[in-house]
């Protein structure tokens, strides 16, 4: 009996092993099989090309190039043996010239314990990771020959961004740079569904290639691929293919670009060689600025700072060292544009606005004030620029010669009419409504990430900034002096402390000449000028004029954007038009201006030296014709025309061709001398050829 139960239990489960067998071998085998099937390929992105940025000529600015990149598969690397692993790690570290921990930092998945930020690796899983990119050949080489040093190690060739440099120019500021998708921007991604990122996604950080990040990123692709148990690619599945990004054109010039640069460079050399009467040591000349924009649109024809950095140094990833520098104040804070975000006391450019103010607000065109050699307001004598006296004069004479005391009446003559009460924070101010009419004091909404938006120092900012420095400067003039403090800054705190929100009279009179804490950017200071010039349009300035597609097709054309059309009557424009042109004739600019052709070319100027507490005068010029605005700036480097006039001399003629005394239209920077309305040609073949030159006018 005991016999047969055993073989009645063999028997059952016999039976119940062949019943299983037959359900995963043929009830469910194709579902098995498909599973199988699943965990023996691979999805890997493939990273689209990046789109092109192009001059308004249809020169590239910045283009792409193949780079070597070394990225270790880690489902292969997790099979092998501890012992295995350390060495092939090593390995990997001496042949791309890293410390083992930085590859490993690498290999982790971001969000897993032992993970680095903005280092670990936040692509999928089965994506082989970067370890090195932009490594040489011999490097890729050593890994291709000798594979079985290096299982699971890859070396391929993947697109980076390439600066072709027409003319030698730099342009770093407006360009921008990329860097890695963080892993918060890459959950943001994922949670929006954005499908154009991506864990292994390099992003714009800064200049155009933020602001049209979207456009010239593309689309992923994705190759399907086989593998063996061991991890190793075997052959491709399926392929689809990435999406190139699109092309973006600009309103720069290379051409012009490359003038700018070198002017605003040469120029800063020369200042820094140069001898200050007023401290008796050279001028430091630490940093700059050039615009020029075209008058009738606000498009950004050239923009240079100083100083600047190359931007193929992101390529491939930065050094803590090169990105330290980049941010260093002793070199001069490189990333910083001094175009869009450095902001300086404008000095005497301020006065053609000063001018509109007074004109529209009682002052007349026939008004003759005083150019005393100093004018008195309180206890204090404000001075005239080396305490020169020019009689009585109008406001054309008074721009010319760059006549400080005369607008020191203006400013005080308001000051004392709508706001005597240095308390009233309400009170009127006509010139301060004017500047603002202008634009300053808020930002252009130029299509670059950053922009500084300046600042007005009139009785509401002086208010706000009282309150957030009261308590500090309060708690300082309460205590005894210390051997650390200067008398000048515990005077400073104690005066403060009682009455710094008192807008008094000697606030009005320099705000009056571009002096005291109003601040402006060059760019502000070039729009403003630009609506001099076009008759009182204020736009928004613009980089880009069209986004096209990688088929020539164009997407999107960016205008010109009006921002406000200034209530200033003609005839008072006309008025600071006609004393600008003498401002370059018989004025301030007048000996830098010596045998150009000014009744071929009238270019209209205002010379700056603003003064800052502490450090050498800001030199400014600003200057325009009906085609083009011209600003450039340098801290600490003396007289605005006598730091850059030799530098905006040397631009209008590139602008227009000038040799000598004669006007050579074919040799101008822009062909027909002025920027082109139409987009560059892009044909079928991929090339891009310039667009069809406009009739030259002045």
């Amino acid at each position: 009996m005991r016999l047969v139960v055993v073989q009645v239990l063999a028997f059952s489960l016999f039976a119940t092993l062949f019943v299983r067998l037959y359900y995963l071998q043929v009830i469910g085998g194709e579902s098995y099989q498909a599973q199988a099937a699943d965990q023996s390929v691979r999805d890997i992105v493939v990273q689209p090309q990046r789109g092109l940025i192009v001059d308004s000529q249809g020169r590239p600015l910045v283009a792409n190039r193949t780079s070597w990149v070394i990225s270790v598969d880690r489902t292969l690397l997790g099979k092998l043996e501890e012992k295995q692993r350390t060495e092939l790690v090593r390995r990997v570290s001496v042949v791309v010239d890293a410390t083992p921990a930085d590859v490993e930092a690498r290999l982790v998945t971001c969000g897993d314990p032992g993970s680095v930020r903005d280092v670990c690796w936040n692509g999928s899983p089965y994506q082989p990771v970067p370890v090195a990119t932009d490594v040489s050949k011999d490097v890729a080489l050593r890994v291709l020959e000798q594979p079985e040093d290096y299982p699971g190690v890859l070396a391929e060739q993947q697109n980076v961004r390439s600066y072709p440099r027409p003319f030698g120019i730099n342009l770093a500021h407006v360009l921008g740079y990329l860097s890695p998708i963080t892993e918060d921007e890459f959950d943001i991604a994922a949670e929006r569904d954005d499908r154009s990122l991506n864990g292994a996604s390099v992003v714009g950080r800064a200049g155009v290639e933020k602001q049209y990040d979207e456009w010239l990123r593309g689309l992923p692709g994705y190759r399907r691929v086989a593998v063996d148990s061991m991890g190793r690619v075997l052959g491709d599945d399926s392929l689809v293919e990435s999406t190139p990004g699109d092309t973006l054109v600009t309103s720069i010039d290379a051409k012009v670009q490359a003038v700018v640069e070198r002017q605003l460079a040469e120029r800063i050399k020369v200042q820094r060689a140069t001898l200050d009467p007023v401290t008796g040591r050279n001028y430091e000349a630490d940093s700059g600025a050039a615009v020029v924009l075209d008058a009738k649109t606000g498009r950004v024809v050239a923009m240079a700072s100083q100083p600047t950095y190359d931007p193929d140094v992101w390529t491939g990833g930065i050094s803590q060292a090169e990105l330290a520098r980049l941010y260093s104040e002793k070199a001069g804070t490189p990333l910083l544009s001094r175009a869009t975000q450095g902001q300086f006391a404008p000095g005497s450019t301020w006065k053609p606005f000063m001018t509109a103010g007074a004109l529209t607000n009682g002052y007349s065109m026939d008004t003759v004030l005083p150019c005393s050699s100093g004018f008195q307001v309180g206890n204090r004598v404000f001075r005239n620029h080396e305490s020169a006296a020019y009689g009585s004069i109008s406001f054309a004479q008074a721009l010319e010669v760059s006549c400080n005391t005369f607008f020191y009446r203006i400013g005080y003559n308001f000051w004392q009419k709508f706001g005597s009460d240095p308390a009233d924070i309400d009170a009127r101010d006509p010139l301060v409504e004017e500047a603002k009419k202008f634009g300053f004091g808020s930002r252009t909404g130029i299509d670059l990430p950053g922009e500084a938006p300046g600042r007005i120092a009139d009785r509401h900012w002086k208010q706000a900034y009282y309150e957030s420095q009261k308590d500090y400067y309060c708690d300082l003039s309460s205590k005894p002096q210390t051997a650390d403090t200067s008398d000048f800054v515990y005077k400073f705190s104690r005066e403060f402390c009682i009455e710094g929100n008192l807008y008094r009279a000697g606030d009005a009179v320099n705000f009056s000449i571009g002096q005291g804490d109003t601040i402006v950017t060059p760019l502000q200071l070039a729009r403003a000028y630009a609506a001099l010039s076009n008759g009182g349009t204020l736009y928004a300035p613009t980089v880009a004029k069209a986004i096209v597609s990688p088929e020539g097709d164009v997407l999107r054309r960016i205008a010109p954007r009006k921002v406000a059309q200034l209530d200033v009557p003609k005839k008072y424009l006309d008025y600071i038009d006609s004393a600008l042109q003498g401002v370059t004739r018989e004025g301030t600019m007048a000996w830098k201006m010596i045998d150009f052709p000014l009744d071929k070319v009238t270019v209209r100027a205002k010379t700056g030296s603003a003064e800052v507490y502490g450090k050498q005068s800001t030199g400014w010029v600003a200057s325009y014709t009906k085609d083009y605005v011209v600003v450039m700036m340098i801290s600490q480097a003396g007289t605005g025309s006598g730091s850059t006039g030799e530098g905006i001399r040397a631009i209008w003629e590139a602008l227009y061709g000038i040799d000598g005394e004669t006007v050579r239209p074919a040799r101008a920077a822009t062909p027909g001398t002025v920027p082109p309305a139409r987009l560059p040609q892009f044909l079928a073949d991929g090339s891009i050829m310039p667009p069809v030159p406009a009739k030259a006018t002045r």
